[in-house]
């Protein structure tokens, strides 16, 4: 009916799933417009539509062929895509929002209105051109693609235009101030009324003591009031930088430095249980370090009573004006090559890469999401966090991702369905784990270093589950990339995401790929940095203005998935022959036999008579050049790749974010024998 009303296209014939007729009421419907009914598993369905284009008459499908069940994109039937293709026909995107809030909605658990709020999306009109491949049959798969792509950027279009506080304001009134979202490790399970309340009391206690646009550290664990207090100074302009406190005090000090943080925000329980009294001392150049206990006391009856009023009638007015492209935070790089970076991200950054996993992946009201990345790492703050508070799903915040036998038994006890971790994190959580304990996860996603085959191997033989891995950078937000259950291929990191453009710059000396740079609206506005703190520097890339440089050699196949060769800093030259070091580590795990629970990492030192000598440091003690010698030969890799420095240690140095350290590694190798 919507579509009836308001496309503008004169006479068209509604294509509509031969179940739907069914209904005596959708046939009354139905019967005030031309229509004519197919069924999707019918190979010669499609005929009659390419009959029907041919006359020129326009024609109106749904590609899904139903109505959603997820309130998301589902399957995308291959069929109308080889349509278009076929008969060169003009496409017109349309996207509907709202109708799965009303009573005709199949969704079981979202609110429902009688008149929700309906939007049309048009989007500009395209075509898709016929696929070049040898078969029909590739020909029609390579062309549902195509029309897959297509969809997901119209569901990710004009989604992201607003302000952090603004889409928390919007998802209250979509899911309704009761809804129970947020739970820590105290138990407590707060509502969008409560987060609104803790939100707006600690942004307005800590704002009396700071400036609009002012950087604020924040040194707290994966906490509600952490979340909260996130938001809150959001709301009222200041800028949060989530502070990495397993940097140590050399790293915080350079992250204070770089932001010129003059006020640290954090609790006397956290620092007393993390040991981060000498940490904390050792920062300089502060004015103040404010302590949430303390922040209770200074709330007077004057600020209770603005806080009742203002959150129980007019929340979308506290908030000091701002634009998508005001800073919304600053995160820190972790510092695995170098000191930490100051990554200056705008609201329009962290929402875009919200409505872009949104695009592709079905996060739900029903999900609940397991969140043990910290808060200052990118991908706990915007997948852990945000996405799920923003979407509706609930979440349960634990503040250490390294207790590897609670973790699985909170994803049991809790009934999450949502995981993400990292390849580390992972294959340990699998160690510890009753093969029982995730049998109620969907997803199960990977990211920030390259997903092990071991780890992958074992969550699917114990858990039956397949791991999603994805690839990203704080400084786009920070997924790029992810494999999902609709695209999916292994040794991949997935396909880009949508909105996101890309070219490959050659590397002398690497014969596949390219260094991957990236435009699109999820990229940062740009770095403060310890050597000149508090300006900020736009992204630089020798392709232009906009285009953010990742330092990382990529191949793309020709279905648009990402292989990831490794970083430029990565490769070892060797008697004039690049070699990956992660091509090393790939290696001392084919020769390992200490499977998903050894670590090996490689680095490299000087050498005067080949420029520099590969250094291996693993985990497994049995690891000999031996055993690298037979795996380089089945592997076909050349005698270079073979390092002839082994070092064992009992555990490899990681940062908090579950990364190797490789800066230590670095002082390692030039040191070792």
């Amino acid at each position: 009916m919507l579509l009836g009303l308001f496309l503008p296209i004169e006479n068209p014939m509604f294509v509509v799933h031969s179940a739907v007729v069914k209904s005596f009421v959708f046939r009354l419907v139905l019967s005030l417009s031309d229509y004519l009914t197919v069924d999707p598993a019918n190979p010669m369905a499609m005929k009659k539509v390419i009959r029907i284009l041919e006359s020129g008459r326009p024609v109106v499908i749904f590609p899904e062929g139903r109505i959603t069940l997820t309130g998301s994109m589902m399957k995308v039937y291959e069929g109308p895509a080889f349509v278009a293709a076929k008969t060169g026909a003009h496409v017109l995107p349309v996207r509907l929002d709202g109708p799965s809030r009303s009573y005709f909605s199949r969704l079981s658990r979202q609110p429902r209105r009688f008149f929700p709020l309906i939007t049309l999306t048009v989007l500009p009109m395209t075509t898709l051109p016929m696929p070049d491949a040898p078969t029909a049959k590739l020909r029609r798969r390579k062309a549902g693609e195509a029309l897959r792509r297509l969809m997901q950027e119209m569901a990710f279009t004009a989604q992201f235009q607003q302000t952090l506080y603004g889409s928390l304001c919007d998802a209250v009134a979509l899911y309704g101030r009761h809804r129970r979202m947020v739970e820590d490790i105290k138990q407590v399970e707060y509502t969008y009324h409560d987060m609104l309340k803790m939100s707006l009391m600690l942004g307005r206690l800590v704002g009396r003591l700071t400036k609009p646009d002012e950087h604020v550290g924040l040194l707290l664990p994966n906490m509600a009031p952490t979340i909260a207090l996130f938001l809150g100074l959001s709301a009222l302009k200041r800028v949060p930088a989530m502070l990495n406190y397993t940097a140590g005090a050399d790293g915080m000090q350079a992250a204070c430095r770089a932001a010129e943080i003059r006020t640290v925000v954090t609790s006397r329980a956290f620092v007393e249980q993390a040991k981060l009294e000498n940490r904390l001392g050792a920062l300089q150049g502060l004015e103040r370090i404010v302590y949430l206990e303390d922040l209770r006391a200074q709330a007077t009856f004057f600020d209770k009573l603005w806080l009742m009023g203002w959150v129980l009638w007019f929340p979308r007015r506290v908030a000091l004006p701002a634009t998508p492209e005001d800073t919304a935070v600053v995160l820190f790089t972790s510092g695995s090559e170098g000191k930490p970076k100051g990554v200056a991200l705008p609201h329009r950054a962290i929402l875009a890469n919200i409505a872009q996993i949104r695009a592709i992946i079905d996060f739900s009201i029903e999900d609940r999401v397991l969140n043990v990345l910290p808060v200052f790492h990118a991908f706990g703050l915007t997948a852990g966090a945000l996405l799920p508070l923003l979407s509706g799903a609930s979440q349960f915040l634990y503040p250490s991702p390294l207790h590897y036998r609670v973790i699985p038994e909170l994803a049991y006890d809790r009934g999450c369905t949502v995981l993400f971790g990292t390849s580390a994190f992972l294959g340990n959580y699998a160690r510890f784990a009753h093969p029982y304990d995730f049998y109620r996860l969907r997803y199960v996603v990977a990211g920030a270093e390259k997903l092990s085959d071991a780890v992958r191997d074992i969550w699917f033989e114990k858990f039956g589950l397949r791991i999603l891995e994805g690839y990203g950078a704080t400084e786009t937000a920070p997924v790029m990339a992810v494999n999902t259950p609709m695209a999916f291929r292994s040794g991949t990191v997935g396909q880009l995401m949508p909105g996101l453009e890309y070219r490959l710059v050659p590397v002398p000396g690497i014969e596949r790929g390219g260094i991957l740079h990236v435009r699109g609206p999820s990229v940062m506005k740009g770095y403060l940095k310890f050597d000149n703190p508090g300006v900020l520097q736009a992204p630089v890339s020798e392709i232009g203005e906009g285009w953010y440089e990742t330092g990382d050699v990529v191949d793309v196949d020709a279905d648009g998935f990402l292989h990831i060769l490794g970083r430029v800093k990565r490769f070892a030259k060797i008697a004039g022959e690049m070699v990956s070091l992660e091509a090393v580590e790939a290696l001392a795990l084919a020769a390992s036999t200490a499977g998903a629970t050894g670590m090996h990492a490689a680095s490299s030192r000087p050498d005067e008579a080949k420029g520099e000598r590969l250094v291996l440091f693993t985990t497994d003690a049995d690891l000999k050049r031996g055993a690298l010698q037979e795996s380089a030969k089945t592997l076909g890799m050349p005698e270079l790749a073979i390092p002839k420095i082994i070092v064992h240690l009992p555990a490899l140095p990681l940062l908090g974010t579950g990364k190797v350290d490789y800066v230590t590694l670095k002082r390692l190798a030039e040191e070792a024998a």
